[in-house]
């Protein structure tokens, strides 16, 4: 297996055909298909199915070429500063669930660092999709929750992919509202005081299992629920319908503005907020920098929660 072969099933993974790799590596097209063939057979795995529409990335494929970029991104650097003598800036990217302190905790890791010497990415995103970022090396991290009913399922297809979750801290449960809300005053709600209110839920997309829900109690059956594919849109309608979403109560005031309240619901449902990333990986400066960032914002009572 050499970088060559590495770059060449790149070429053919970004274009999806042959003859387009060939013509942008300047080869011929029997020459790159000859190559393929035989990084498939050094490996053992079939890289790429073949049709007369073109070629697709096998489920092996995908993972196989995760890896491969990394691989020849690392070299680039490696080039870059050392044969080219170009000085490049170090990237940082995180993918996460939809939580604005952990936006938050990135535009005060960002501030620190400043953009001049590092490039930066962030992805706020479905929790399938987190996991898919950091197996992919998309983000070095992903920030997620873990409660007793998706640990099992979840730390499983985290075992698969050679990831691992982290926790942070702990959480209770809250139930986030417009202060407009007739519920926003109370000390704390049940679930049959939220009954008559819509339950607002992230859309998981393709991958809507309960298990994958940002939401704890995703198998509640809701008399109102509305889902939604961004934060913006659940604050509208939290104000617009006096809905609600289930949450850590780690509440950003900053970003989404002092509207809101998180009114602590009476069960006894508690999230564990961590960080996925791959097993072994040692956390890069700006990784640990943005952890210790994350956890200046979680709520004051988690500070000592028992």
């Amino acid at each position: 297996m050499t970088l060559l072969q590495l770059k060449y099933a790149i070429t053919v993974s970004d274009t999806q055909s042959m003859n387009e790799a060939a013509k942008e590596l300047f080869i011929t097209q029997p020459s790159l298909s000859a190559s393929i063939k035989e990084l498939e057979k050094e490996i053992g795995l079939e890289l790429f199915r073949r049709t007369n529409k073109g070629v697709t990335l096998t489920v092996e494929g995908k993972e196989f070429l995760g890896y491969a970029r990394q691989v020849v991104e690392q070299y680039q650097l490696l080039e870059d500063r050392y044969v080219n003598k170009k000085e490049t800036k170090k990237k940082f990217s995180v993918s996460m669930q939809h939580y604005s302190f952990a936006v938050k905790a990135f535009v005060e890791m960002v501030k620190q660092f400043g953009m001049d010497e590092y490039e930066f990415a962030i992805n706020e995103t479905k929790t399938y999709d987190v996991i898919e970022d950091v197996k992919s090396f998309k983000s070095e991290l992903g920030i997620l929750y873990l409660n007793d009913f998706n640990s099992g399922v979840i730390t499983k297809l985290l075992k698969e992919n050679g990831l691992e979750f982290v926790e942070l801290f702990p959480c209770k449960t809250y139930a986030y509202m417009w202060k407009g809300n007739p519920l926003a005053k109370e000390k704390t709600v049940s679930m049959e005081q939220l009954k008559d209110y819509p339950c607002l839920s992230f859309d998981q997309g393709n991958n809507n299992s309960f298990y994958f829900a940002e939401e704890v109690l995703s198998t509640y059956e809701y008399k109102r629920i509305i889902k939604a594919n961004d934060r913006a849109t659940l604050l509208n309608l939290m104000v617009g319908l006096n809905g609600y979403t289930l949450c850590s109560g780690i509440i950003c005031e900053e970003l989404n503005g002092g509207e809101y309240c998180a009114v602590p619901l009476d069960l006894d449902e508690v999230m564990r907020i961590g960080y996925i990333v791959r097993k072994g990986m040692t956390l890069s400066p700006l990784a640990v920098k943005y952890l210790e960032e994350i956890q200046k914002y979680r709520r004051l009572e988690n500070e000592n929660f028992d």
